[in-house]
């Protein structure tokens, strides 16, 4: 029978053995380097805890100080940074022209809100143009004239230097009919007979969702170019604002609507490809909104200048929601940041196009 002297020699080796691993250790951690040398370690005590946590809190703070300089350009506000950059909306008082106003401006550049009636405006400014980093600045004129337009770009060459983001908004919807029909008498008499399906209608609609796109670009030509001169890096931009309408392949009873949108997104690819052949320095793209809440889709707006839509618009929305400021704003920041986009149409829908077809 072994002794409990023999037994007990094993069993103190062992605990010692053990004590001499749990024994507090120091481990050293390595920090980037810094400009003072090309490398550097930092000894954390593990015996006492306060001090482990503070160590460890300044080697966090070195190593994101020194992150900070090879991923700065990652960072969400220099990835959509509007700061500085000088803007012009039109349609800018009310619906998605008012969320890429609020967008703009909240993000700190100076937004140029542009439309036809000043209460209207000046409202927009009151209400949603104080305590930001940027700046609203309302301007009453009529963009589907092309003296008026001459008008607006001497007023901005007045103030500016350059004109960085152009945002085509403004636009009407036109009338509507009864598309659905059992057989072709009916279908000729909701849509040719109706009084409400005129040429008129037809031009007035495509009058102002379509040629106040161009005008308005070419006229803002030399302001948009020079925005790469006064912000290196950056090129000037035109988002024009069309419509899933001009994609579906249903008319949602509006032919003349839908057919001027669809030209609108014609528009933008021809106009930033004849741009990009001259070598300027301008991109042009599309934002297609789905079902969004504005005086257009809601009929009317609120002292805020905002819209409710009632839930039986988006009922075939997958999303099972109309489109919110936070997603307008998003599609506009991204447009107007994104040095690599040009000649696109980017739908804002909730999955509509899905649902829709195109």
């Amino acid at each position: 029978m072994m002794s409990l002297q023999k037994l007990r020699a094993p069993l103190t080796a062992v605990t010692s053995r053990h004590a001499a691993f749990l024994k507090p250790r120091s481990f050293p951690i390595s920090t980037p380097p810094t400009s003072s040398s090309s490398s550097s370690s930092m000894t954390i005590s593990s015996s006492n805890p306060n001090n482990r946590l503070q160590q460890l809190h300044r080697q966090f703070s070195t190593t994101t100080a020194n992150m900070s300089q090879t991923n700065n350009n990652f960072l969400m506000s220099e990835v959509f940074n509007v700061k500085g950059k000088v803007a012009l909306i039109t349609g800018g008082g009310s619906g998605i022209g008012l969320m890429a106003t609020q967008a703009l401006a909240v993000n700190g550049a100076k937004v140029y809100i542009v439309g036809r009636t000043q209460e209207k405006l000046d409202t927009v400014v009151k209400t949603h143009g104080q305590d930001i980093a940027g700046e609203i600045i309302p301007i009453v004129a009529d963009v589907t004239s092309k003296s008026e337009i001459a008008k607006l770009v001497k007023e901005i060459e007045s103030r500016e230097k350059c004109l960085c983001i152009l945002i085509n908004n403004a636009g009407i919807a036109g009338n509507t009919q009864q598309t659905e029909a059992k057989t072709a008498e009916e279908m000729k008499k909701n849509l040719f007979d109706d009084e409400s399906s005129t040429f008129d209608d037809w031009v007035n609609t495509y009058r102002t969702n379509v040629p106040q796109l161009f005008f308005m670009t070419m006229a803002f030509l030399p302001l948009l170019q020079k925005s790469s001169e006064t912000h290196h890096g950056y090129s000037g931009t035109v988002i024009n604002i069309s419509s899933i309408s001009g994609i579906v392949q249903s008319s949602q009873h509006h032919f003349g609507y839908n057919a001027s949108k669809a030209a609108a997104i014609h528009l933008t690819k021809l106009l930033a490809s004849e741009i990009a052949e001259n070598d300027l320095k301008i991109r042009v793209n599309s934002i297609a909104p789905g079902v969004f809440p504005s005086e257009m889709t809601a009929g009317e707006s609120g002292e805020d200048q905002k819209s409710h839509i009632e839930k039986d618009k988006y009922a075939k929305v997958p999303a099972k929601r109309p489109g919110k400021d936070q997603d307008m704003a998003g599609a506009v920041l991204f447009t107007a940041a994104n040095q690599y986009l040009n000649g696109q149409t980017i739908a804002v829908d909730g999955g509509y196009i899905l649902h829709a077809g195109a």
